[in-house]
């Protein structure tokens, strides 16, 4: 049966996939089994080298310069050691990416939209990481200079499977890693392998059936169906869709995931089956788990969290919600999508207080 195109996400990346990333991916695992067997004590740099040419190759030397002067600004920026400083600066990086003009620009770098696309996409995740290091240089200073080095930002930056589009990794989770030190055997290596490929191929042929069978994204793009269509259908399509995004997931992180796996590190669990989940927040906490401890760590916490007042809970939540819409592209509808899951959480954290007063357990 034809597939339905219009799931833009999923044929993007199955197309870069196919045309250079999966093969890139496969010399990162080359170049990683032999330096933990051969150099283990170098192994960072191998893995910085292999991710800076893998950049260079697949966006070109302006794209390369572009991703390599923002980890330069951030970490001149984290120098001063102020947290709210370093925020200032990767949210007017992340802000540069929308500017016309300068999209514009890098768009005549490039023959074709998927390649301007793909610069986009991987600076958008760039920041992310930048933001990372830089917040925990400011907060570990002047003691922790060897482990916080610039070199050891470039490490992290140019780390090839996490590169384009996550999962992602926090730096304090990455350096501990990076530098802890384990037996290595080939042989366990190449079971996980085995089997991690066996179970991305079966994920990747289920999501390919879906989009083979169902034809959620088509239906959604046509408004007479959805008007035509019983609130038990809707509700079903919405079911569909995002069962849909899960299966996606597992494969676009699963990926990467693997080849942590193999490069020694622990990667962040791989998102939890949305049938499973009631509500919004373990919908937070386990979907994007790498993003979600980045949310937490960065942003939720610092501005107080749970541990500040009621309007100190909902203003930092405020802030995280607001973040993520940005992040992910700042559209009115992104907007619409943060503050309805935001009051959702509100919602849910404040029948959680009602439920836990003495007086309402005892009549439950």
């Amino acid at each position: 049966l034809p597939q339905d195109p219009m799931d833009f996400e999923w044929n993007y990346w199955i197309e870069w996939g196919r045309e250079r990333i999966l093969w890139l991916l496969a010399g990162h695992l080359l170049v990683s089994q032999v330096s933990r067997l051969l150099v283990e004590k170098y192994k960072p740099w191998c893995f910085m080298v292999y991710g800076m040419a893998a950049c260079w190759l697949l966006l070109g030397i302006k794209g390369f310069a572009v991703i390599l002067v923002h980890a330069t600004i951030s970490f001149a920026v984290a120098q001063f050691q102020l947290s709210l400083l370093t925020w200032l600066c990767s949210l007017i990086l992340l802000s540069t990416l929308r500017i016309p003009a300068v999209e514009e620009a890098k768009r005549k770098w490039y023959d074709t939209e998927n390649e301007y696309y793909l610069l986009l996409f991987t600076v958008s995740v760039r920041c992310l990481f930048c933001t990372s290091f830089s917040l925990e240089y400011c907060w570990h200073g002047p003691a922790h200079k060897s482990s916080h080095s610039f070199l050891w930002m470039l490490a992290y930056v140019f780390y090839y499977p996490t590169f384009h589009n996550g999962p992602l990794m926090n730096f304090d989770e990455f350096s501990k890693q990076m530098r802890r030190k384990e037996a290595f055997s080939l042989k366990t290596n190449l079971s996980i392998l085995i089997l991690g490929i066996i179970r991305i191929f079966f994920w990747w042929c289920l999501a390919e059936l879906m989009i083979h069978l169902m034809y959620i994204h088509a239906l959604y793009s046509s408004a007479p169906p959805l008007e035509a269509a019983s609130y038990w259908a809707l509700g079903g399509l919405a079911l569909a869709q995002v069962l849909f995004f899960y299966v996606k997931y597992l494969v676009l992180y699963g990926v990467p995931a693997l080849l942590l796996q193999m490069d020694g590190l622990k990667p962040p669990p791989l998102p939890c089956c949305v049938s499973l989940m009631h509500s919004f927040t373990k919908m937070w906490r386990s979907f994007d788990v790498g993003l979600h401890r980045f949310l937490v760590r960065y942003i939720y916490v610092p501005m107080g969290g749970s541990q500040s007042s009621l309007l100190g809970t909902l203003f930092s939540t405020a802030l995280t919600f607001a973040f993520v819409s940005y992040w992910h592209g700042g559209q009115s509808y992104l907007w619409y999508w943060g503050a309805l899951n935001w009051l959702g959480v509100i919602v849910e954290n404040a029948v959680k207080r009602i439920l836990s007063v003495s007086l309402i357990q005892d009549l439950i």
